[in-house]
Order: C-alpha cells, then structure tokens, then sequence
C-alpha cells in the first residue's frame, strides 16, 4: 500500500507525496568540517575516487574523520542502472593504466592497514575490470605489503576467466554483494541476477577465499525471504556478512518501504550466527565496507 501511493503521488505529482523522513536511529551529526577537507584534499592530489562519495554513503563523515575510505576504480559511470544505487550510469571512460598505482600511494600517504577496493559494474570491458582489481593489488601490495586487501566486485556477467584472474590474485577478503531477495531483482537491480550472484560467491569460495556478501532491508522483502537468501549465501560457502537499511539516494530510486528497527538488526545477527556466518555486522548504517577490518581481525 505504502509503496502503492508514494508511486501514484510521485506519478501525478501530488501534493499529497513528501519524503519519508528518516527516523531518529539514522540521524547522524555533522562532520567535523575540517577532517572531511583534509581527507578529500589528499583523494585529489592522487586522483582517485572513493564509492563513499559516489553512493551518498552516510558514514562518509566519520569514515574520513578516521582517516579511511573504500577506494573505487574503472570511473565513476556505471554500465547498469540498478534502482537503489546513487552511482551514475552513463557510457564509462577507458580504464585508466596508471590508476593502480595511485591509489597504492594514496594507501601509503593514508597508512592504511586495510583497504576495501570497488568498482562501478563495466559490462563494456571484455574482462569486466578483472584486469584492473589485478593491478590494483599487486601495486598496493608492492607499496604496502603490510596492508590487507578486501575487493568488493561486480558479478563479471558470471564468467570464470576475470573471476579466476581476480581470485588467482589472492585477495584477503573477496565481497560480492547479494543487495536483496530475489523476488525484487526484477524491480531493483534488473540487469543482475541472484542466481549468476551466488555463483560468483560460490567460485570464490571454491578458491579457497575468505567470501563476504551484503544485503539491503527495507525494500519490502519478508522475514521468509531474508531468512532463506541467508540459506543461499551460505550454501556458497559465504561465511561473512553485512545487514543495513536501504536508503533511498533520491526521490527518484526505489522508495524505501520500511525502516527496519535497531533491535530487529540485532535480531538478524543473531540468526545469522545460528544459521553458520563467522562474523555479521547488522544496524540500520552499516555497509559493506564500514569498518571492514574488524570483521577479519
């Protein structure tokens, strides 16, 4: 119903339609000015971009007040349009060769100990990307060979060749994002598919990784539903996840349908142990790589 109605105003352009306001559990303070500056200042002189920025994250503040970010290659344009992403779609740049080892100098200018590298989805490209997360480690791991390594990738369309260049690279930590149930990939993330997803996490597992997967609540799946795709990630060996809400990076993304409640956040954590993950990280503002380092400490 709720979803009903917010449709039918933003259609018509009704009056009647305003924003659901976030609840007082999603409300951050301010960042402190000056910390978010230096942080972006230091991004800029080595050129590199960081999905923090990309996809309105909101821990964005205190991320950067720590001093760390999630680092994001291949562009900032998207070759998919899935429905809850702020990322932009639009025809992508060629892959930049010097990107790598950049963003490894930036890694040694932040002293970061443990990096999560994404990318924007590149259908365009033969291999997807594979390539570039390839050279991202190994630069990084010349320049800092103390510091760990979390990529969080895009599907590869389901191809084993970028998917074996990538894990044959041996990251630390290989994330997949599962996002949501699959009654609503039709409806979020179109151009995806859940079952192409978990064999992803499943070849990754197969390689011996540590595999991680994140979901989204509050797009209006059932507590059915979140329970068996937890079943599912399982089965593929998954044994790391992250459970936050869905927030709506505009009015023109999918609404949200429901804030899910602190408690019932620690109530899936919970699950989540008894069902067979080794570590959950579960509240209404985690993401997939927000404070990612705790989770393999």
């Amino acid at each position: 119903k709720a979803l009903f109605v917010e449709r039918f105003c933003r259609r018509f352009s009704s009056e009647a339609y305003h924003h659901p306001k976030h609840p007082d559990w999603l409300k951050l303070q301010a960042p402190r000015t000056t910390s978010v500056e230096k942080m972006e200042s230091i991004l800029q002189n080595f050129n590199v971009e960081t999905v923090c920025k990309s996809a309105h994250c909101p821990n964005i503040g205190e991320c950067f007040a720590n001093g760390t970010a999630t680092f994001m290659i291949l562009g900032t344009r998207c070759t998919r349009n899935c429905r809850f992403c702020a990322v932009e779609n639009g025809q992508p740049v060629p892959p930049d060769p010097e990107e790598p080892l950049r963003l490894a100098e930036a890694v040694k200018r932040l002293n970061l100990k443990y990096v999560v590298v994404t990318s924007v989805t590149r259908d365009d490209l033969d291999d997807g990307g594979a390539s570039q997360f390839v050279d991202t480690i190994q630069a990084v791991r010349t320049i800092c060979p103390g510091t760990k390594l979390e990529i969080l990738t895009p599907d590869f369309k389901g191809s084993s060749m970028p998917l074996q260049m990538v894990c044959d690279a041996r990251p630390d930590m290989f994330n997949h994002n599962i996002e949501t149930v699959p009654r609503l990939y039709s409806r979020v993330r179109p151009q995806a598919i859940f079952d192409r997803s978990l064999r992803v996490l499943s070849f990754a597992a197969e390689q011996g990784l540590k595999v991680k997967s994140g979901m989204m609540l509050g797009l209006g799946e059932s507590e059915i539903e979140v329970e068996e795709t937890l079943a599912s990630l399982l089965k593929t060996g998954c044994r790391y996840l992250t459970l936050g809400q869905y927030l709506a990076p505009s009015k023109m993304h999918e609404p949200v349908a429901r804030y899910v409640q602190p408690h019932e956040f620690q109530k899936w954590a919970d699950k989540a142990k008894t069902m067979g993950f080794k570590e959950v990280a579960s509240g209404p503002l985690i993401r997939s790589s927000y404070k990612a380092e705790q989770m393999v400490a």
